[in-house]
């Protein structure tokens, strides 16, 4: 067995279950209540955070990889996600000289 998948093991599979559930939950209520364009960027790489920890604990708990690939996937889409999002808070900076999300329906026109 791999000294990280023993590492891994060492702390029970509902620990990481429930830190993720926490993480997760976390960053839902970030995006449904805070009006910070930045703040709810940085509520959803939380919670696509916490499906990476879990997948990557399923994945080394069961000896799987394809969770890991998983983890791979997740990461590119969170890069895109940061790329897009800071591309969204430069465009309505210039636009309309602010970056809350109550004025986002003024892009429309």
């Amino acid at each position: 067995m791999e000294p990280i998948q023993t590492a891994i093991r060492v702390v029970p599979l509902e620990h990481y279950v429930i830190l993720a559930s926490a993480l997760f939950c976390i960053g839902i209520l970030g995006v449904l209540f805070r009006r910070n364009t930045i703040i709810i960027l940085m509520c959803i790489e939380l919670m696509l955070n916490s499906v990476t920890l879990l997948l990557a604990a399923f994945s080394a708990y069961h000896s799987d990889p394809a969770g890991q690939v998983f983890v791979f996937f997740i990461m590119v889409v969170a890069a895109a996600e940061v790329a897009v999002g800071l591309a969204i808070l430069v465009m309505m900076k210039r636009n309309i000289d602010s970056i809350d999300i109550n004025l986002l329906n003024r892009l429309k026109w």
